[in-house]
């Protein structure tokens, strides 16, 4: 089973700004950081999502059809998450909205070009 995720960025510091904001709107905090990777998780939960530069020193890339998807308690939180990308140098991938599942999504990526959404069932 997957234990985290990991997406790559080429400025640490910026991606920094970006999921500070994204991960606090959903309780979490950093867990563990080192100069080349930030861990962010629910407190006492472990590690579930890291942003890092490429161990190889190559750019940073996002992967075509990759996708990591926030589990939302509520259609609050997924607006919120949307809203919260976008003003921190996030783009627009499709606005909230319930979808053909029943499910309410929203679609984002972050700066570097990485694909996230966050999902609301029921």
């Amino acid at each position: 089973m997957i234990i985290h995720i990991c997406f790559g960025t080429r400025d640490l510091e910026r991606a920094s700004t970006f999921y500070d904001a994204l991960t606090a709107e959903l309780g979490c905090t950093r867990t563990a950081e080192t100069e080349r990777s930030i861990y962010y998780a629910n407190p006492g939960v472990g590690v579930g999502f890291a942003i890092t530069t490429p161990f190889d020193g190559n750019p940073a890339t996002a992967g075509n059809g990759v996708m990591a998807t926030i589990g939302a308690p509520d259609r609050a939180i997924v607006d919120r998450l949307h809203a919260t990308a976008l003003a921190h140098g996030g783009s627009d991938e499709g606005a909230p909205g319930e979808r053909g599942n029943g499910h309410y999504v929203a679609y984002w990526r972050d700066p570097d070009g990485n694909k996230m959404n966050a999902v609301a069932m029921g």
